[in-house]
């Protein structure tokens, strides 16, 4: 079955098409939930929680518009109503630079920095960011909102999606130093 077919079948609610698409776009979906969860747990009952949005709001599906782009929005959607229903997106505040990194690693660029660790490596340390830190990392950077957009979805000001943006960047990039630093097996 080609993607037509299966969005025709889930329109009549044929479970053999809504386990093909689900199916389909399990993996690339989860990834985009990852970014947005603490842990695989939190990311699959998101997903899970994306998907009945999917197959709920199906018939508001309008093509041409790329089908896994609107997917893809459902689950960032999904992601943030998630964290606001858990009260996770209120963690923001103070900016606790602490400037005791080896001299070594602050000197690398971002781009040496992450060169030096893998992907699961990279999706942990942001994993590790605060929910409100990582819900704008993850609209700014990876889902190309605008701060004005990231301010009208998340009910906060421009000032604070630039300001959690850049702590997002400064605790990222601590959180990657520490794994660098941390002796392996431990």
């Amino acid at each position: 079955m080609d993607e037509n077919e299966i969005i025709k079948g889930c329109l009549k609610n044929s479970p053999e098409s809504q386990k093909a698409l689900y199916n389909y776009y399990y993996t690339k979906m989860l990834g985009v939930c990852l970014r947005y969860s603490k842990d695989s747990t939190e990311a699959k009952e998101i997903l899970h929680e994306g998907f009945f949005k999917v197959f709920t709001n199906l018939k508001n599906f309008k093509a041409p518009e790329p089908f896994e782009g609107w997917i893809k929005k459902i689950m960032v959607n999904a992601a943030i109503d998630y964290l606001h229903k858990n009260k996770q997106n209120l963690i923001v505040s103070t900016f606790n630079a602490n400037k005791s990194v080896a001299n070594t690693l602050e000197e690398l660029t971002d781009e040496e920095l992450i060169s030096n660790i893998n992907k699961e490596e990279i999706l942990k340390a942001v994993q590790e960011l605060t929910p409100a830190y990582r819900k704008v990392f993850n609209l700014h950077l990876i889902e190309a909102y605008s701060h004005k957009q990231i301010a009208e979805m998340l009910d906060i000001s421009e000032e604070t999606s630039e300001a959690n943006l850049s702590k997002a960047k400064f605790n990222l990039r601590k959180n990657i130093q520490q794994i660098i630093t941390k002796p392996h097996g431990k």
